[in-house]
This record gives C-alpha cells, sequence and structure tokens, in this order.
C-alpha cells in the first residue's frame, strides 16, 4: 500500500531575477573573491602581540596606537538555517566591520551558535514520539490525515460576530500564532528546513542539531561575503567544555557579588503534574509567561435582592467573614475613579474561603491561580462555599477602594470574559472607553438591562490629566471616534491603545496620595498603597491558556526559584548609567531602554530542562538560556586561542590548554585582573596572551539586535556586564534595529512570503542582496527587502562594472592633460564633498544614506561630467580616480564588487578590504559646487520657460519665436536684486526670532506698509516664498549674495548651453545692455541667480 506522507510546499517569495547572465557573471567573481578572502585568513584579527609591542601597556595607549573595533551580533538559535531577517542585522554589523577596517582598525566580528535552552530539547525529543507513532520513515496513515482534515474544518473560528478589522484591532500576539506554519509533525518542520529525508531521525538526538546547524550557519554567512573571523566560533551547552567553563564562572561571580538569590518566583505551573509546566512540557501555550495584576478587593456592603434569595442557605459559611467581589487590574493608578464594578452576567461565580476571615467572589479559575499563590488556607486546594449567576450579583452594593464614592454598585457588562483576569471588572469610565461605553450603554437603556437608574447615575471623576485628551480621556475619545456602545470593538480597542499609552507616558495624577506625580511615577505607589491597606494583592495567572501535555489547564504558581536580582536599586543604577552613557544610535532606543530598566526586576535564571550548562552550585538545574549569553562577547576575545577550529572545543586551541584547567582563578585572571594563582596550572605567559585579547579588544564597540531584545537580553546584557566588569570595559553601543518586511509583507512561511539567507543569495548573489539591505532601513522601525530593488542592484553592479572596464581598457579615448577646467573642477569638489557625506553616514551607521551618497549619488555626479564634457570628453585620470573611489566608498556595502574592481579593473596590489578610506584631494569649494547647482537648474528653466512660450501662443497671445527653427537665446544677467525686495528681506530679518524659529508678522507688515510695498501683488508672495526659504536653511537664507559669479559661470559653459538646449548662438549680457522691448521686460524680471530669458531665432 502506498504511502500517504505529506509532502510540504516549496518555500520561496517574490519575483525572479528577469535574466540570469548579470547576475551569473557577478555571483562567480564573488565565489572566486570569497575563496581569495578565506584562504588568506582576511578576516581573522589579532590584538598586537608581545612581539610587537613587548612591555605591558595600558590597554587604552594600545588601542590609541592600534586602533581597534569589535562589533557583535546575538549569537543565533542553532534549531534551523539562518533567515533573510537574521542576514539584517548581520550586516549592520559586516558594514561596520567594513568601514572600520577602510578607517585603518583592526575590526573584529565574531559569531557564536546558541543552543541553549528547551527548544531543540523539545523538538528532539517531540521528534522521538513521531518515530515511536509512525516508524523511521514517518509514514502517517491515511486514516489520521482524513480525522485531522476533519477537526481542522469541525475547529474553524465562527467569526460572524466579528468583521475583519475587529478581529485585526483585537487580534491575540503570542509565540504560537506567529511560528504556525500549518505544519504539525516535527519530521514536517525539518523536511521544511530543507534536511534530507532519510537524515530526519537523527534529529532525535538532540545533540545532532548541534552538529548540524552551526556548519550550514557558517556556510551562510560566508556565502554573503561576512567578515567574520570564524576561529572564535563556538557552540553553547556543556557540550563545550570550554565555553560551560566560562559560563559556571560567570554564574559563581554573580553570585558572590549577591546578584543572585533563592527565593519564591511566580511561574507557570501544572497541578496535575505537580511541577512547573515548561515550554517543552506544553500541549500549547509555548511562549506563555506569567501575567502580573493587582487583585482589587471590593467589600460587600449589602447584597442585591435577587443575591440574598440566592444566598439564603450560606448565612452560617459567610457569618463573621468579609465578603469581597474581587477584580483584578493593570491599573491600579486609576482605581481613584471607580463609579461601580461590572459582571458577566451568564459567568458561575464561586464564592471561595481563602481564610478564616475573607472570602472572595470570582471565577473558579481565578480562585484556583490564587491557591498556588498564597491566597487560600492549604497550598493548592481550593475551598468552595457556593455558586452564584452573575445576573444575580447586580445591584449589589460595594466599596471600592480609593474611589471618592463611599459605595457603588455591581452593573452587568456584555463582554467580560470568564478565561481573563477574575470576571469581575473594576468599573473606571473616566479612563477606560470600554467602561464609559458601556456605562452608557446602561444608563440610555436600564430598562433593558434591568437595573435601577440610580445604580449607574454615579458621575466619571477626573483622576488623571493628559496634554491631548484632558482629565476625562475615555469621554472624550468616546464622542471623538463617535462610539455609540460597547458593540463597536474596533472604535474601542483604537480608543483604548491611544489613552492607555497617552496615559501612562504623559498623564499626571489629579488625586490622591500622589496627586502631581507623573503616572508611570505613581502606578507602582499606588499598587503599594492598596497592598499595605489590604485592599488589594499581587494576583498572577497565565498570559493566554496554557495546558499540560497530561491535559492540564496551568496556572502560575509560587515556586522556590534561583534568580537575578535584576532592578535592585544600586545594581539598576549602574545600568542606567551606563545606557546614559551609550551610544545607542536613536531616542526611541534609548527611551525603551529606560522604560524596561524601570519595570524589570528578578529574573528566573535556571530551569531544569533542555540543554545549557549546569548550576555549579545546584546540578540539578541548569543554567537559563537568556542568562548564559549575556557577556559570551567576552569569551570571543580568547575563544580562538582555547579551542580554535573547533566549535564543541573537542581540540585545544594554539595555547594547548585543556578545559579541565580553566578554574575560576583563571577566569579571573583573564577578565577581572586577579593575581596570578598558585592553584593555576596553565602558565603564565599563556593567560597574558589571553588577557592582552581581552584588554585591546574591550570594551565592545557595537552590539547589533532586533527591537525586540530591548526588554530582555540586551537590557540584561547591560546588567551583567556592569556588574563583572569595571566601567571602563562597559559596552559602548548597541544599535536595535526593526524587523524586516519581504516585498511589504510580514514574512511569513506559511504565507510562502519567506527567504532564507542562502535562497536569497543564491536568487540575488552577495552582493545584490547586501546592496538590498542596506537599502531596507537603518531605524527602529520596521525595514523592507525589495525584490525589486535586488533586481536593480544586479543590472547597476553589473552595468558600472562593465562600463569600469570600458574606461581603463579604452583609456586613449579620456582627454589627457590639465583638469583644471570648470567641469573638472566641478567634478572633483563634487566627489570630494560626496566622499565626506559618505564617511558621516557610515560613522553615523546609516547605510541606506552611505548607499545614496556613495554609490547612486557618486554615479550621478559621474553621469552629470559625461554629459557636460561630451565634446573635450572627460579626463583620464579623473575618471580613474573617480571608479577608485566608488569602489572604496561601496566596498563596506559590496565588497565583492568592489575588490573585482580594485584588483581586476585597476589591478591595485592587495586587497581593498585592507585598503584606506578615501580623503577629499582638495578643500570643497562651496562657490563651485552652488555654480554647478546653478547651471543645472538654468537648463531647466530654460526649458521650461521655452514651453511655457508655446503655450501662450496655442492661447492666441503673440509670440514671434518658433522653437523649430534655428534659435538665439539672449540672458540677461542682474547684479542686484530689486529695491522693494531688498526692503522685504530687511523687514523679515529685523523681525526674526532664531530661538523659536517664528516672525512677527504683524510688525512685518507694518514695516512694508510704512514702506509702500505692501501693496504691490508682488511682495506677500515673495514674503511667503522667503519665509519657507528660512525655515530650510535658517538665518543663512538672509545672505542672498551668490557665492559665484553669475556671468562668468554662464560664459564659461556658454557651449554646453548651446549643445543641451539646442541653440545655435548664446549672448550672456548684463541688464543695461537691454535694448528692445521684449529684452526691458526680461530685464525687469531679471534678480541675481534668476538671470531675465529672450528667445529669438535667427534670422
Amino acid at each position: 500500500m502506498a504511502s500517504n506522507i505529506l509532502k510540504p510546499a516549496a518555500v520561496g517569495a517574490g519575483e525572479e531575477p528577469k535574466k540570469t547572465v548579470k547576475r551569473d557573471a557577478l555571483i562567480s567573481a564573488e565565489l572566486k573573491i570569497q575563496k581569495e578572502w578565506e584562504e588568506g585568513h582576511v578576516f581573522e584579527v589579532n590584538a598586537p602581540t608581545f612581539a610587537e609591542v613587548p612591555e605591558e601597556v595600558a590597554p587604552e595607549l594600545l588601542q590609541d596606537k592600534y586602533p581597534k573595533f569589535i562589533g557583535t551580533f546575538p549569537y543565533p538559535y542553532m534549531n534551523g538555517r539562518l533567515h533573510l531577517g537574521h542576514f539584517f542585522t548581520i550586516t549592520k554589523v559586516e558594514f561596520a566591520i567594513g568601514y572600520a577596517r577602510l578607517k585603518g582598525k583592526r575590526a573584529l566580528f565574531p559569531m557564536g551558535f546558541h543552543c541553549t535552552g528547551m527548544p531543540i530539547k523539545a523538538c528532539a525529543d517531540k521528534l522521538s514520539r513521531e518515530l515511536e507513532q509512525f516508524g523511521p520513515h514517518f509514514q502517517i496513515p491515511i486514516e489520521n490525515t482524513i480525522e485531522e482534515l476533519a477537526l481542522d474544518e469541525k475547529n474553524k473560528p465562527v467569526a460572524e460576530s466579528i468583521d475583519p478589522a475587529a478581529a485585526k484591532a483585537i487580534s491575540k500576539k503570542g509565540k504560537i500564532a506567529a511560528k504556525s506554519t500549518g505544519q504539525k509533525y516535527q519530521f514536517q518542520i525539518m523536511r521544511s528546513s530543507g534536511v534530507p529525508e532519510d537524515q530526519i531521525a537523527e534529529f532525535a538526538d538532540a545533540n545532532h542539531w548541534l552538529s548540524y546547524f552551526p556548519p550550514l550557519a557558517i556556510k551562510d554567512c560566508k556565502s554573503i561575503g561576512a567578515k567574520i573571523d570564524w576561529r572564535r566560533s563556538f557552540i553553547t551547552t556543556d557540550s563545550n567544555p570550554y565555553y560551560d567553563s566560562f559560563v559556571c564562572w560567570q554564574m559563581r561571580k554573580l553570585k558572590s557579588l549577591d546578584k543572585v538569590k533563592f527565593g519564591k518566583r511566580h511561574t507557570i505551573y501544572s497541578p496535575l503534574d505537580d511541577q512547573p509546566c515548561m515550554d517543552h512540557d506544553r500541549q500549547s501555550g509555548e511562549g506563555v509567561g506569567p501575567q502580573e495584576y493587582t487583585g482589587i478587593k471590593l467589600k460587600v456592603l449589602k447584597w442585591g435582592d435577587k443575591a440574598k434569595e440566592i444566598l439564603v442557605g450560606l448565612e452560617n459559611k459567610l457569618d463573621g467573614k468579609s465578603v469581597f467581589l474581587v477584580a483584578a487590574t493593570l491599573r491600579p493608578e486609576t482605581m481613584y475613579g471607580q463609579t461601580n464594578c461590572f459582571v458577566g452576567t451568564d459567568i458561575n461565580y464561586g464564592l471561595f474561603k481563602i481564610n478564616e476571615t475573607d472570602v472572595y467572589v470570582c471565577t473558579y479559575r481565578a480562585a484556583r491561580n490564587m491557591a498556588f499563590q498564597g491566597y487560600s488556607s492549604q497550598r493548592g486546594v481550593v475551598t468552595q462555599l457556593g455558586e452564584i449567576k452573575g445576573a444575580a450579583l447586580i445591584g449589589t452594593q460595594v466599596k471600592a477602594p480609593l474611589s471618592k464614592y463611599d459605595q457603588v454598585y455591581v452593573l452587568p457588562m456584555e463582554n467580560v470574559l470568564p478565561n481573563k483576569g477574575t470576571g469581575v471588572v473594576t468599573s473606571v469610565p473616566s479612563d477606560s472607553p470600554d467602561d464609559y461605553a458601556a456605562l452608557q450603554d446602561l444608563i440610555k437603556k436600564p430598562a433593558y438591562y434591568k437595573i435601577d437608574p440610580h445604580w449607574a447615575s454615579f458621575e466619571p471623576i477626573p483622576i488623571i490629566q493628559t496634554s491631548i485628551y484632558g482629565d476625562l480621556g475615555a469621554p472624550t475619545l468616546c464622542q471623538q471616534k463617535k462610539i455609540n456602545s460597547q458593540k463597536d470593538r474596533i472604535q474601542l480597542a483604537e480608543a483604548k491603545e491611544l489613552l492607555y499609552k497617552e496615559g501612562f507616558y504623559n498623564g499626571v495624577m489629579l488625586v490622591g496620595d500622589f496627586k502631581g506625580r507623573p503616572v508611570q511615577e505613581a502606578k507602582p505607589l499606588i499598587k503599594d498603597l492598596l497592598i499595605s491597606q489590604e485592599e488589594g494583592f499581587v494576583y498572577f495567572e497565565p498570559e493566554n491558556l496554557v495546558m499540560s501535555r497530561s491535559g492540564d489547564e496551568c496556572v502560575v504558581a509560587l515556586c522556590d526559584q534561583w534568580y537575578l536580582d535584576y532592578g535592585e536599586e544600586e545594581w539598576r543604577a549602574q545600568a542606567e548609567k551606563c545606557v546614559s552613557q551609550m551610544n545607542l544610535f536613536c531616542p526611541e532606543t534609548k527611551h525603551q531602554f529606560e522604560q524596561t530598566l524601570a519595570w524589570l526586576n528578578k529574573w528566573a535564571c535556571a530551569r531544569s530542562y533542555g540543554l545549557g550548562s549546569r548550576l555549579p552550585w545546584d546540578k540539578q538545574y541548569l543554567v537559563e538560556s537568556l542568562s548564559d549569553s549575556t557577556i559570551y562577547m567576552a569569551y570571543y576575545t580568547v575563544a580562538h586561542l582555547l579551542h580554535g577550529g573547533s566549535l564543541d572545543g573537542s581540540k585545544p586551541g594554539l595555547l594547548g590548554i585543556q578545559a579541565s584547567e580553566l578554574n575560576d582563578q583563571v577566569w579571573d585572571y583573564i577578565f577581572a585582573d586577579a593575581p596570578y594563582s598558585p592553584n593555576i596550572t596553565i602558565p603564565k605567559e599563556n593567560l597574558d596572551i589571553m588577557k592582552r585579547e581581552f584588554k585591546y579588544f574591550y570594551p565592545l564597540d557595537l552590539r547589533v539586535s532586533g527591537k525586540d531584545l530591548i526588554p530582555n537580553h540586551l537590557t540584561f546584557f547591560i546588567y551583567n556586564h556592569v556588574a563583572l566588569f569595571p566601567e571602563n570595559l562597559w559596552p559602548l553601543g548597541i544599535r536595535a534595529n526593526g524587523h524586516l518586511q519581504l516585498n511589504r509583507e510580514k514574512m511569513s512561511k506559511s504565507t510562502g512570503n519567506f527567504l532564507t539567507g542562502a535562497d536569497c543569495v543564491e536568487k540575488y548573489g552577495a552582493d545584490a542582496t547586501r546592496v538590498t539591505l542596506a537599502d531596507a532601513g537603518d531605524a527602529i522601525e520596521d525595514a523592507n527587502f525589495e525584490e525589486a530593488t535586488a533586481n536593480a542592484a544586479i543590472l547597476r553592479l553589473y552595468t558600472l562594472r562593465e562600463w569600469c572596464e570600458e574606461q581603463v581598457k579604452n583609456k586613449g579615448t579620456l582627454r589627457t592633460g590639465s583638469s583644471e577646467g570648470f567641469h573638472d573642477r566641478v567634478f572633483i569638489n563634487e566627489v570630494n564633498q560626496l566622499i565626506q557625506l559618505t564617511e558621516k553616514a557610515y560613522e553615523d551607521a546609516l547605510y541606506r544614506d552611505a548607499l545614496k551618497y556613495g554609490f547612486y549619488e557618486l554615479q550621478s555626479a559621474r553621469d552629470w561630467y559625461r554629459e557636460v564634457t561630451t565634446e573635450e570628453l572627460m579626463h583620464h585620470d579623473l575618471i580613474i580616480w573617480w571608479i577608485e573611489v566608488q569602489a572604496l566608498l561601496l566596498s563596506p556595502i559590496a565588497p565583492h564588487w568592489a575588490e573585482y574592481i580594485w584588483q581586476n579593473v585597476l589591478g591595485k596590489p592587495g586587497l581593498i578590504v585592507n585598503a584606506s578610506f578615501p580623503k577629499p584631494t582638495t578643500p570643497l569649494d562651496e562657490s563651485l559646487l552652488e555654480a554647478a547647482e546653478y547651471v543645472r537648474k538654468m537648463v531647466k528653466s530654460v526649458r521650461d520657460l521655452e514651453v511655457a512660450s508655446q503655450k501662450k501662443k496655442k492661447k492666441g497671445k503673440t509670440e514671434e519665436f518658433d522653437p523649430t527653427k534655428p534659435k538665439h537665446l539672449k540672458l540677461f544677467v542682474a547684479t542686484r536684486f530689486p529695491e522693494w525686495q531688498d526692503v522685504a528681506v530687511e523687514a523679515l530679518k529685523h523681525n526674526y526670532n532664531e530661538e523659536n524659529k517664528v516672525f512677527d508678522d504683524v510688525k512685518v507688515r507694518a514695516i512694508l506698509a510704512e514702506k509702500g510695498i505692501l501693496k504691490n501683488k508682488k511682495t506677500m508672495p515673495f514674503v511667503q516664498e522667503f519665509k519657507k526659504r528660512v525655515e530650510k536653511f535658517g538665518k543663512l537664507a538672509f545672505n542672498r549674495a551668490l557665492l559665484f559669479n553669475e556671468h562668468e559661470t554662464l560664459t564659461i559653459t556658454k557651449e554646453f548651453f548651446k549643445r543641451s538646449l539646442g541653440y545655435e548662438k548664446l549672448d550672456v549680457l548684463r541688464t543695461d545692455e537691454a535694448t528692445g522691448e521684449d529684452e526691458q521686460r526680461a530685464m525687469e524680471l531679471a534678480v541675481p541667480g534668476e538671470p531675465g530669458v529672450v528667445f529669438k531665432n535667427i534670422v
């Protein structure tokens, strides 16, 4: 019987290269150049040896004499191939390394491979189960497939009540949703990753992943020409005993500094299994963590009539006890604004005994979570005294903590969820659009909702002032967005997001103990106040539903754990100082770090399942994957000396050191300036070599990462560095980039809009891929890889290469001799200016700008030079110089192309990756640059005026000029501006506030009226245009004098104008040379920089 194995669809995206001949030619050269780099060990970078600098010198002096640069990016996780998003982040380091090399620095880019954590082990275990279930060839029985398809159909969500826009607005986020590929089985995922069918079974051994994917990652990075020193690469986990020793030292060091502590922590937990439920144990809910709320205790003052009837039999159980409706809120600061509380009428609520004095009313699900967090008489035991429907609670009178109202009422709400929070919702209509909309529904239709109108008559309380929405943000936004009901879910979702963000970041408290404080400061203080007054408590539950493999719905439990004490006051202050001193490249990145440091606290650093290094003092645990990856950049500096050439440390490196010799004293000597200890068996001179490497390359110059790692890895990276290293070794720069889209859509395997790095290089070649990645964007916002741009890059690179080869080959066709002509000097100036602009772009890590100036605009400068020298020809030396500059400026981004030009076209000795960044050959002459821009502008202006003259002719206006006949052009150059313009400019100048960048328009108009020019129809349009000029250029705009001689410039370029515009005769005249009526009119219109123009035919 034929097997019914489900085959994955091929993964690909976008348009194919139109033709492959040009691409293939570029790729052929790229492969040869990559081989040359590899054979020459070009990117293997070392600190100055003791032979170069024998004496022990201060690291700063060593770095001054031999400038260095080290950049890294988060080592990729080894559960698959690198995708284009990896390449995007890698190239941000890559381009910086290429530029640093050109600036004469020893630029180091190392890369390791992360294998720590649960995903690899969980995938391997899942594959093991599939092997048992389906056999070594993974044959799915046909009946299983049919059942799964039927089940999928049955489980499709019913969405008639939510339109697509609403669904998008309120959609939940999570790793499962984000990573869904439609592939249920692990073996299917392995196939789609390109693993050969006959090798899939080997991945049931977790260690196989560690040997399979890292070499592929190296191959992928080499394919794009990455300047990585592969000697320093390694894999994590105890599979590499060298790195394992380093991680154990790090953890022991942190513990000795009192940064690692032991205590109770909230974690996802399976009551049925009686243990924490980590990702690998979950049937669903991968990546879901604990969500913290503040539990709000609303004391029952008087039961509603229906509640009294239902609770008749519970008097004895409730006698002498305080009963609280318990709500869960993320916004404790808004509790001052409570006007009521909401319940769902169809939800079943329980009355749960918490202790001898308190009874909580909430859902069973919430009570079950609380029972594992210390809110029950016995851990994990839920004591339910009774049950009541939400509808019966309506009209119950409760005391709302912090509210100005002595009592409020329980009211119905349509959208209360039984599986989120406690099922009880506090109502703050001043600052919650949902609450305000629901309350308005009740006020409008009390009979429909079966309530007493008085219960909903409590006015919203102003509690938070915002600059945008005032002190009643929810009513304001509901009015602005025309929200009429709690059923307007799209608008409510938008309003909620806007108001919550504005309130948190820019709101100020108007009431209460912390009146006048920013909401960001007041929020934790108000939470603490509620807890201290026993009106609130800390409550956790899973962010989303988590089911264990045993079929148990998980809770959040308070468990004993080892944790890093992030957020501790002194440690946080050090981290904040580090952030304040660092180059973060954009304000938003700094803002996100500051926000993260404000809320981040204790982080569990150990777990019991997965791969990794054992916690050295408690070996039942493994070091958690975000805790063994914080200072490994320091390990890069010595890895090649310990085990260079073997990722897993199976072979000792150059110094012959065994992993067993690496004790804490060794690491302290290298990284912590400790004295050489008698307990060390490694010769001191060998340790000095390693210490030299570390002290030379540290501090880290640049760390590049996706912005999603700011709240965890990047902040942990800062915390650990400031704890373990002195301030002079703290990291210097972090660059956070956005996610990479493909053709303006999110990259996704499930939709087919996806490219691995290898696929992209195969499709477009290395340099076209790199150019497109540079063009994709530099900000923290999401970037976009446009495949049309990649195709265009192939064409541009190939065409430019051909042109460069032609110029060198046919050098006899170029002009020699003097290069002092006007067009030569303009060309030199423009190239020198673009060298400076490109250098600044590289310094600022703005690679799209570097591409703009050092590639596109540099070619535009060449194109113009070629056009204006059609008759006299381009100068040979200048064109060869231009080719050299082009190769150098582009080499960080497109190094293969640049290397080909350097060696094969220019015949330069050595490699361009070892060359120097070009320097301007002359000081910039601003007058020449302005003159050149003037010539370009004048060509366009004359053309436009000629076209306009013919349009007048068609409208019946007198116009004798016929552009189809031989033409004569007269240009009348003015030496001064009209007097009325000078008056207007002076009036603007004296009434301009440079600090605020505003004009006093009243005074300006008064001066213009006094001078008698206000009624001139030309005056106000001129004033408005001149204001725009000031807005653009600042106070420099008031100096209207030209930097160049206009008459001389037009005279020099006369032949170019004649050729470009098709005129047989061109006269450059001064305004006092005007004779006829038409020339007089032209003269009157002329101002400096804008000559008068007269068109004539040659008779």
